[in-house]
């Protein structure tokens, strides 16, 4: 005949597992906190990446349409040339470039006139509906980017020189205010990401 007899946990065996069982759940917990850690970080670098990638883009969208296209000043006393951009000016660039779109279907033309500068850290995007504006005219702004330290541009010209201001003046002082680089390298300076550049060949 078998016996069957019933034997119950010592207080050092319950002791025991509930140390082993509180270790596991300490290490399951850092691995769980670990894993959400390095989520949300993956997740902020390719928020950040992707913010990148769309301030470049429109950057170079707007300087690979640049048109020759000059507009009035707002006094109405002269004209502002095609592509502008000086390290004392009021934008860090301001240009006119084609390929507008309309799906609408609204009265205007598909030229448009952008300009882009710092404003506390942050890279703005300003257009203007209409190309020969006045004071009245007010621009939309769209900020791309922040955390930026600085941004400049350098200006290919046809003798193979790079300068940083546009157009280049001419011996006489003059300046022709339909040319257009060769090329425009943009340097992109942001606080995590350290200096970026990015060069872009123009149709001559």
């Amino acid at each position: 005949m078998i016996r069957i007899t019933g034997k119950g946990f010592t207080l050092i065996e319950v002791l025991v597992a509930l140390a082993v069982f509180g270790v596991m759940s300490m290490l399951a917990y850092a691995a769980l906190g670990s894993t959400l850690s390095n989520a949300d970080y993956l997740s902020n670098r390719m928020d950040r990446l992707q913010s990148i990638q769309r301030a470049v883009r429109y950057l170079s969208t707007d300087l690979f349409q640049l048109v020759p296209r000059p507009i009035r000043s707002e006094l109405g006393e002269g004209f502002d040339p095609a592509l502008q951009s000086s390290l004392g000016s009021e934008f860090a660039l301001e240009l006119t470039h084609g390929g507008w779109g309309n799906p609408a279907g609204l009265p205007r033309g598909t030229l448009q006139r952008v300009a882009y500068r710092l404003e506390d850290d942050e890279l703005v995007r300003y257009h203007w509906t209409v190309l020969d504006r006045t004071y009245a005219n007010e621009p939309i702004a769209t900020v791309l980017l922040d955390d930026v330290e600085s941004l400049f541009f350098r200006y290919h010209t046809a003798n193979g020189e790079f300068i940083e201001v546009w157009p280049p003046q001419k011996q006489s002082g003059a300046t022709d205010i339909r040319s257009r680089p060769r090329a425009v390298e943009i340097v992109l300076t942001l606080a995590d990401q350290g200096e970026l550049h990015r060069l872009l060949e123009l149709a001559p």
